[in-house]
């Protein structure tokens, strides 16, 4: 008897029956038998329609085939755990994300729901394409024994080494680059990136970007998730060098300002080590040490003097943080079902001399659960607060920058000193398949994941800030309100596109596509 798991989804009885010789092969030979003595007695011979009716009579009641009740509540053996697929991903990098191992006993009525979270976790690494585990059913001859499983770990490898060209938008989305910044082609920044996933096997990632146009910017960064014998301690280094000619140098009436120059405006080298540790399966801790070395020009410095604080032009400081992340969802890019907790403790300034005394807290609350049917439900709360109250321009953040949004406020920047988000979001799925395109030659790009789901969602937020005045804010200070519908369309190698349309407590309408998936 096998039972194959496929997207998490397997179903056991409260009480399940086990078939010795299978029910289905047990039906065939019936039938079989039946059907031969029917033939035979068409045609009058008595004596073989007579011996084959004898025989199917002993097959139904043979007790080689008789069946037998188990209660789901009692336990079963891990046999043996068989990897196949991870041609390059060494075995212990998938068996560090599995919850069985071999020898281990767990409730018949547990198995589906840990098999499917196994598949889950494996699927997570983000090294394939599929994954789906198998389970292979012996029963012991001595029925004080328990049951055996043996499970089949079925995986398809993704292409690890991708170098690609660069042409991307300088803006904070492509929202604001479409809506405020007229479409200007000026503002788009080309070039390459390389991306070398699991060069050694032990999902490790080289990553290098060369990249120039509005800016110019070279960043090298290279980690390993797990440099001991028992797969909790990793490290990741980061090296980048940046400059700008062009740069928002103020926010006014919630919009940024730019000055722009013949001559560089703005340049920033930092260096960084992290330090992870992985406890267990969904515990992440990391310890980051940052050198940060950033200078502007006078004329950035006469345009906002509080830019680095009193007119200076040079910001030279060590960084080190703290963060938390416990992470347990079904799909990491788009997830349906799980919880993500996480939290961060930052302090710039560590050393005598530096020009920078910065200390920033933030945390997050993420659950995401089905509803029932094709419904699912997802909702976020998230707050920061930094200090002291009066900070550089360059390090002032409240929303509008990345994934820090109240969603129909994409095109506004909010700054403050504090910032608290409430997030929700209740999703029909309208399909979910894996399309097989054999005429792509490369097979790791043949397998195609594609499923679409229509959100609706409704968002609030708040941004405490003591320069609302100073910037002619109109939102800080101020109770936000966002809701709208959206279109996700989620595929292959992570990417997931959003068309939504929002309106916001300011009675603004919009329409805006993403290609990040923020809640």
């Amino acid at each position: 008897m096998k039972v194959s798991v496929n997207k998490g989804r397997c179903n056991f009885n409260e009480q399940t029956t086990i078939l010795h010789a299978g029910l289905q092969d047990r039906q065939i030979i019936l039938a079989y038998f039946f059907g031969m003595a029917y033939f035979y007695r068409m045609i009058s011979k008595t004596r073989v329609w007579t011996i084959l009716l004898l025989l199917a009579l002993t097959v139904l009641i043979q007790p080689a085939f008789a069946y037998h009740t188990v209660d789901s509540t009692q336990s079963v053996l891990i046999g043996s755990v068989t990897l196949t697929g991870n041609d390059r991903t060494r075995d212990r990098i998938v068996l560090r994300e599995m919850t069985l191992h071999p020898g281990d006993t767990v409730r018949l009525a547990d198995l589906p729901g840990r098999l499917a979270w196994d598949r889950r976790n494996i699927s997570n690494t983000n090294l394939f394409i599929t994954v789906g585990i198998e389970t292979s059913l012996t029963i012991p001859n001595d029925s004080r024994q328990l049951l055996r499983y043996d499970l089949t770990v079925v995986m398809k490898e993704r292409w690890y080494l991708i170098a690609y060209p660069v042409f991307d938008l300088a803006d904070r989305n492509l929202n604001e680059w479409w809506y405020d910044r007229g479409r200007d082609l000026r503002r788009v920044i080309y070039g390459g990136r390389l991306s070398y996933r699991n060069i050694t096997g032990n999902n490790d990632k080289l990553q290098l970007a060369i990249e120039r146009g509005f800016l110019s910017r070279t960043v090298v960064s290279y980690a390993i998730p797990y440099v001991d014998r028992a797969q909790r301690i990793g490290l990741r280094a980061d090296f980048g060098y940046q400059t700008n000619k062009e740069i928002p140098y103020r926010t006014q009436f919630d919009k940024w300002v730019y000055a722009k120059s013949e001559n560089v405006l703005r340049q920033r080298v930092y260096a960084s080590l992290t330090a992870t540790y992985r406890r267990g399966l969904y515990h992440y801790h990391s310890v980051d040490a940052r050198y940060n070395h950033n200078t502007i020009s006078d004329t950035i410095a006469e345009l906002n003097p509080d830019y680095f604080l009193n007119g200076q032009t040079q910001q030279h400081y060590m960084s080190m943080s703290y963060s938390y992340r416990y992470d347990r969802r079904d799909n990491a890019p788009y997830p349906l079902r799980g919880t993500v907790v996480t939290g961060n403790l930052g302090v710039s300034g560590m050393l005598p001399n530096d020009d920078l005394r910065f200390v920033e807290m933030s945390g997050s609350v993420t659950r995401f659960r089905p509803l029932g049917g094709r419904f699912y439900a997802a909702a976020n709360l998230y707050g920061r607060v930094t200090f002291p109250d009066r900070q550089p321009y360059f390090v002032l953040r409240g929303l509008g920058r990345g994934t820090d949004i109240v969603r129909g406020y994409e095109l506004f920047v909010i700054d403050g000193q504090r910032t608290g988000i409430w997030r929700n979001s209740l999703r029909y799925q309208l399909f979910d398949t894996v399309k097989q395109w054999n005429w792509i030659p490369v097979r790791q790009f043949s397998t195609v994941p594609i499923s679409a789901y229509l959100t609706a969602f409704a968002d609030a937020g708040y941004v405490s800030s003591n320069v609302a005045a100073q910037y002619q804010s109109n939102l800080a200070n101020k109770a936000l309100f966002g809701t709208g519908l959206s279109l996700d369309l989620v595929t292959y190698y992570n990417m997931v596109f959003r068309l939504s349309g929002t309106i916001n407590a300011q009675g603004k309408t919009g329409f805006f596509f993403n290609l990040a998936q923020e809640l």
